[in-house]
């Protein structure tokens, strides 16, 4: 199970183990070279997305932010402010925008500041938007990656 990397065990009673993953079959597939961990790293090279930022004391709906796919996206709200943060996404090029939802309840609004994960995309060319409806006050905010 452990491909093509020999595995010894030189004491009777330590029980040997083996890192694996499942292969396309079902089977277990040792770990080694030929089949590595299947997991995604960022290179150093790669540019992500630039960061929305901004700053409001007006109800505004954000300029759109265009994530790179499979990356969580961040959301920052900061200041002195009332009022609501909703984010919004869109798949058809700004036309239209939708509030994120999980199990058909509201996702991803606020009434306070915040920094954190809101969501990741999948879906190339999406578009996120922030609709901020301010009572009071000055926000600052950021979307990234």
């Amino acid at each position: 199970m452990a491909g093509t990397i020999p595995v010894s065990n030189p004491a009777g009673y330590i029980t040997q183990s083996a890192l694996a993953v499942r292969d396309p079959n079902g089977a277990a597939r040792g770990v080694d070279g030929a089949n590595p961990l299947p997991v995604t790293l960022l290179a150093a090279d790669e540019t992500l997305s630039p960061p929305l930022t901004g700053n409001t004391s007006n109800s505004i709906l954000s300029d759109g932010f265009v994530p790179k796919a499979g990356r969580p996206i961040w959301i920052s709200l900061s200041g002195e402010w009332s009022g609501s943060v909703v984010v919004k996404r869109s798949i058809d090029g700004g036309a239209t925008s939708a509030p994120l939802t999980i199990g058909g309840q509201p996702w991803a609004v606020f009434e306070s500041n915040a920094m954190e994960p809101v969501g990741e995309e999948s879906v190339a060319g999406a578009i996120w938007y922030l609709d901020i409806m301010l009572a009071n006050g000055t926000l600052s905010y950021e979307v990234r990656q």
